[in-house]
């Protein structure tokens, strides 16, 4: 019989699969004579030109060749490092093929990701995390290996290699509009953020504290889950436009930040209120009886015990909480209250894909960086208790 080879991670298989079909049957990249236009494919092959572009593929590779041999720590190593590289380098080629291509065209014409770029690099980024999870380091790492892919790529974009791909030029013309959109996007998360906590934790405690209220919290919170964001954007315009006319100095309005803010903040309040709760009972009954026959008081239990326990599982309620509201942020756009959301909008609107990405990758980056952060803090605590 014919020797089989042997598959030794089926993650890794996948992951360069995926890789592979992308490579073989996707567009790479997209050019059009303006950014209306969807324009032609461009190929993976048809990018690759000089030595260089090969060079940059070659962590390719050892990506593929990984779900074939045999799993070590070395193994592991070189599919984290070829991860990383491989993303930076589609980047790259991306940008140096973006270059030639404006070469001989009009001012006009643009060069966008396409499809088999997307699925290539969310494969070798997490291609990447999955060799930092089989060589079993704990989460710091797989944020660090995160941050030295960004850091490579923010190196080519300040490099100005990446400036004729489409959303660097769209970037270009929405500089000063980008920066105030992210400022006003970080702005309306950090104002649900603080009635969220100053509602939801005390509310939690005393749903913890008291069945009742537990039992009469949880479906209003649930049943405000369901409702669909721009619904409730739309149910707020009514009321707050009829305080506005009644109470003219408050500047509040039906449109704004302010509706956004309340819808945030209601949107936010069931994983706060709900893990407050979870990690208080998951406080030990035989904890909180040694800490009374210590002689401690109840107000001296809950800061010196239970919220020191209680704290790990907080924080997870609270990454739900600013993942969910750094999404949510951007359909507010829709009520006024600006943000990334607003760059979104227009993209889509004027039918421009590159702009519509300018508004939604930096949303991605920054939910990515809150979860990874809070995850990192969690698990801190966690090794701290332990």
């Amino acid at each position: 019989m014919p020797h089989r080879p042997i598959l030794h991670n089926r993650v890794a298989l996948l992951l360069a699969a995926a890789i592979a079909a992308a490579a073989l049957t996707l567009p790479f990249l997209g050019f059009a004579p303006n950014r209306l236009l969807s324009g032609r494919p461009v190929a993976l092959w048809a990018a690759l030109v000089g030595p260089l572009d090969w060079l940059v593929l070659l962590p390719g590779v050892v990506v593929l060749a990984v779900p074939f041999l045999r799993p070590g720590r070395a193994v592991s190593a070189a599919y984290v490092a070829a991860g990383v590289l491989l993303a930076v380098g589609l980047v790259w080629l991306a940008g140096a093929q973006a270059a030639r291509l404006a070469a001989n065209a009009a001012p006009a014409a643009r060069t966008s990701f396409g499809a088999g770029f997307w699925v290539m690099e969310a494969a070798a980024l997490l291609a990447a995390m999955d060799g930092v999870r089989r060589l079993g380091l704990a989460p710091a790492w797989r944020i660090a290996v995160g941050a030295a892919a960004a850091a490579l790529i923010g190196l080519l974009l300040a490099s100005g290699r990446l400036d004729q791909l489409s959303i660097l030029r769209e970037y270009a013309n929405q500089r000063d509009v980008f920066a105030a959109a992210v400022a006003r996007h970080a702005v309306l998360v950090a104002a649900a953020l603080v009635p969220t906590l100053l509602i939801g934790v005390p509310l939690g405690v005393l749903a913890q504290r008291v069945p009742r209220v537990r039992r009469a919290v949880f479906p209003v919170l649930n049943v405000v889950q369901t409702v669909p964001s721009i619904a409730l954007f739309g149910l707020l315009l009514a009321p707050l436009s009829a305080l506005a006319n009644a109470l003219p100095g408050l500047g509040i309005a039906g449109v704004g930040p302010v509706p956004a803010v309340i819808a945030l903040t209601f949107y936010s309040l069931l994983p706060i209120v709900r893990n407050t709760v979870e990690g208080l009972d998951g406080v030990p009954a035989a904890v909180r009886e040694a800490a009374r026959g210590m002689g401690m008081t109840k107000r001296q239990i809950f800061w010196k015990v239970e919220v020191p326990l209680a704290l790990p599982v907080f924080l997870s309620g609270l990454r739900i909480t600013l993942v969910q509201a750094v999404g949510l942020a951007a359909v507010a756009a829709l009520i006024g209250a600006g943000g990334l959301g607003a760059i979104m909008f227009q993209g889509l609107f004027a039918n421009a894909l590159d702009l519509v990405l300018l508004g939604a990758v930096p949303v991605i980056v920054l939910a990515v960086a809150v979860d990874a952060a809070l995850k990192l803090a969690v698990s801190l605590l966690g090794r701290r208790a332990a």
